[in-house]
């Protein structure tokens, strides 16, 4: 298998992704009943996301936190959320795709998701 190495492989990730989340009653909710998200406008936003973290093309300068806080004020986003994200977004890399480029996005996601988890988190007083 290939690394990834464009746009291209980027959006045919993200769109495996999305096929596998909107397809998982624990999770599809998010996407369909409380963001409503518009496929055909979230898929390019988020390969520009991807192709930032991994080719370094820039061009994506919403606030990636702002976002899930607001989306944890409409539905709380649990850890076990994020776990089932996590499996989705390695299954659609490790189905496609494999090599230092691949391992750093599975990294980035990881990261981003404990990052997310603790923003969210009550604070304890």
């Amino acid at each position: 298998m290939n690394d990834i190495q464009n746009q291209d492989d980027l959006y045919l990730i993200v769109d495996e992704f999305y096929k596998k989340l909107l397809a998982d009653d624990k999770i599809s909710y998010i996407f369909t009943d409380v963001v409503k998200i518009k496929i055909e406008k979230h898929l390019p936003i988020l390969v520009t996301f991807w192709s930032q973290a991994i080719l370094g093309t820039g061009g994506y300068f919403n606030n990636l936190t702002q976002i899930h806080l607001d989306v944890n004020a409409k539905s709380y986003l649990s850890k076990e959320l994020f776990d089932i994200w996590l499996i989705h977004f390695d299954s659609a890399i490790n189905e496609n795709f494999a090599g230092f480029n691949c391992e750093s996005m599975k990294n980035i996601a990881n990261n981003l998701s404990s990052i997310m988890q603790i923003k969210i988190a009550p604070v304890k007083q």
